[in-house]
């Protein structure tokens, strides 16, 4: 089985080098997995596409770069539709998520049990960066709200590390071209789930926060925006 690594990155030269160190690093082989890396620069402006020249040269590492600023979900759809695994897991490029637990996620796909696994902040006993109390609260505020319309029991809907079989996202077309991806993705997957009896796993992860000097690019404005997407996707879409 293969595994795409799905990449999106703007303007994270600060710490990219070390994500894709991570990621390479990562032991496949005991799960039988092989794995591809795919990473969409979104267009930054500072040193990020540079610092991808040497990892491009590597057979397993994928890269494209969009000629203007599009925004996450954009860069996801360019990923997804370049990706050529049997399993896509989307990984952040900074340093909040740690690839060690990708065989964590993936267990759940590889023994037959599951169809989406999210990987969870809340749930479970890894370590975490304590930081923000207002993004802690939004964020189960979203999720609440999410769940509300989906039926769905999520601890994280807002959580980066989400997994899917590579037939589930061929069901998906991502329209959403920021952050607003995640809301819609979920929406989408509950519907799966209702018409098709899609298996949508959790499991607990760590999480190391960034503070907004360190890089942190999400808003109160990502919030409205993804309020915006639980109702339009949940309530204007059949």
């Amino acid at each position: 089985m293969k595994l795409s690594v799905l990449i999106p990155v703007f303007n994270e030269e600060r710490y990219l080098t070390e994500v894709l160190d991570r990621v390479l690093g990562v032991d496949l082989s005991p799960l039988g997995v092989e794995r591809e890396i795919v990473v969409v620069d979104d267009c930054s402006t500072d040193g990020t596409w540079e610092s991808l020249d040497n990892y491009a040269r590597r057979d397993e590492i994928r890269v494209f770069r969009h000629d203007r600023n599009r925004g996450k979900g954009a860069a996801l759809r360019t990923a997804v539709e370049s990706a050529t695994g049997g399993v896509l897991l989307i990984q952040d490029a900074d340093l909040e998520y740690d690839p060690n637990e990708y065989p964590k996620l993936l267990t759940p796909i590889l023994t037959g049990k599951a169809d989406v696994v999210y990987g969870s902040r809340f749930v479970g006993g890894e370590p975490h960066r304590v930081l923000y109390f207002w993004h802690y609260l939004g964020n189960r505020a979203l999720t609440l709200a999410s769940n509300a319309l989906t039926d769905l029991n999520l601890t994280d809907m807002e959580t980066c590390y989400k997994v899917f079989k590579a037939e589930v996202l061929e069901e998906i077309i991502i329209e959403e071209d920021r952050f607003g991806f995640e809301p819609e993705i979920t929406a989408k997957v509950a519907k799966l789930f209702k018409e098709r009896g899609c298996r949508i796993f959790e499991v607990g992860i760590s999480y190391s926060g960034r503070t907004y000097e360190e890089g942190k690019k999400i808003t109160w404005k990502d919030a409205v925006s993804a309020i915006r997407c639980i109702l339009k996707y949940n309530l204007l879409r059949k």
